[in-house]
């Protein structure tokens, strides 16, 4: 079974960078399109960004569109989230998920937690 685990989060101040990482346990991995999620307090969880198994397509929220970049390493069974010009609003919880095109994420990380201070 397809396990994933989350790594990289912080606490930043606006404006910083910080570079996730979701790191898979199989080499299955490259079969699924992979997709970033958060979840701030009190909020429900909401996309972030994904992208296909070959890496060549790619989608982002509005709100994180031009800051962050979501990029994959299938050798390394790897996928990364680029985040840039952080903002207090970026603060959430981040999973990394994965799906085998059937419209659903069926395997989820753990979460990290990413914190930006005004």
């Amino acid at each position: 079974q397809l396990q994933l685990v989350e790594s990289g989060g912080g606490l930043v101040q606006a404006g910083d960078s910080l570079r996730l990482s979701c790191a898979a346990n199989e080499r299955t991995f490259s079969s699924y399109a992979m997709g970033w999620f958060r979840q701030a307090p009190g909020k429900e969880r909401e996309f972030v960004a994904d992208i296909t198994w070959n890496g060549r397509n790619t989608q982002y929220a509005d709100s994180v569109k031009g800051r962050f970049t979501i990029s994959r390493d299938n050798a390394k069974n790897t996928m990364y989230l680029q985040m840039n010009s952080l903002k207090p609003e970026d603060t959430a919880v981040y999973y990394c998920a994965a799906e085998k095109y059937t419209g659903v994420y069926d395997y989820w990380g753990q979460g990290t937690q990413v914190t930006v201070s005004s």
